[in-house]
């Protein structure tokens, strides 16, 4: 092994401790931003109060067109100076999770109109409650239609991880500007660091069109 191949080796090694970083904020991220924009999503497709969908719409708004980075930023520095500290980890899974909810209340309120009234008229014409339409009926079609967009945002979550080290999340690109700074091997580092991110990006982008591709067979 040559001396360059060696110190890459070196260098994967320890970005590697922030790819694993990297994969529990864009995994926290992840649930945070189904769970509540999928709240969002029904909220907004259902609900006929006009206070309730300008604060929602307003949310949304916000969320999408502000720098994700510029929540990061209020999240940690922002709550510190009135005295509520959080980890960086922490912070970047709450940013990136309020930011993909928004993001995700778009796509699942979009799939949810899309799927004709009949539907819901008929489920509850059939003696099924509210909640158990929405479980059994609707949200199964909604996410069938919704899952490219979701596949789609999953990836960018991952990649959008990198903005987690400038609040010193120890992910991928904090470890590699130390690196840098360090050992001044900059091509290397980073080259490093974009193979790490295409080793956690592309068998996730290939899982998501495997199961594309079978409930497609399904239907």
């Amino acid at each position: 092994m040559t001396p360059t191949m060696g110190t890459f080796a070196g260098i994967l090694a320890t970005l590697a401790t922030g790819a694993v970083t990297a994969l529990q904020v864009a995994i926290g991220a992840f649930v945070i931003a189904g769970v509540l924009g999928f709240f969002l999503a029904v909220v907004r497709v259902f609900s006929h109060n006009r206070l309730v969908q300008l604060g929602l719409a307003a949310y949304v708004e916000w969320m999408r067109n502000v720098p994700a980075l510029a929540h990061l930023f209020l999240l940690y520095f922002g709550l510190a100076t009135v005295g509520v500290r959080l980890s960086p980890l922490l912070a970047a899974v709450i940013g990136l999770g309020l930011v993909g909810a928004a993001v995700l209340c778009d796509v699942f309120a979009a799939g949810l109109k899309s799927l004709h009234v009949g539907q819901r008229e008929a489920a509850l014409a059939a003696g099924l409650t509210p909640g158990q339409t929405l479980r059994f009926v609707l949200a199964p079609q909604m996410f069938r239609t919704t899952f490219p967009s979701l596949a789609n945002y999953t990836i960018a979550l991952i990649k959008d991880t990198s903005i987690a080290s400038a609040i010193a999340a120890p992910e991928i690109m904090f470890y590699a500007r130390n690196l840098v700074t360090s050992t001044f091997e900059t091509t290397l580092i980073y080259l490093a660091a974009m193979l790490l991110y295409a080793a956690m990006v592309l068998p996730v982008a290939w899982g998501f069109k495997r199961v594309e591709l079978t409930m497609e067979k399904a239907r």
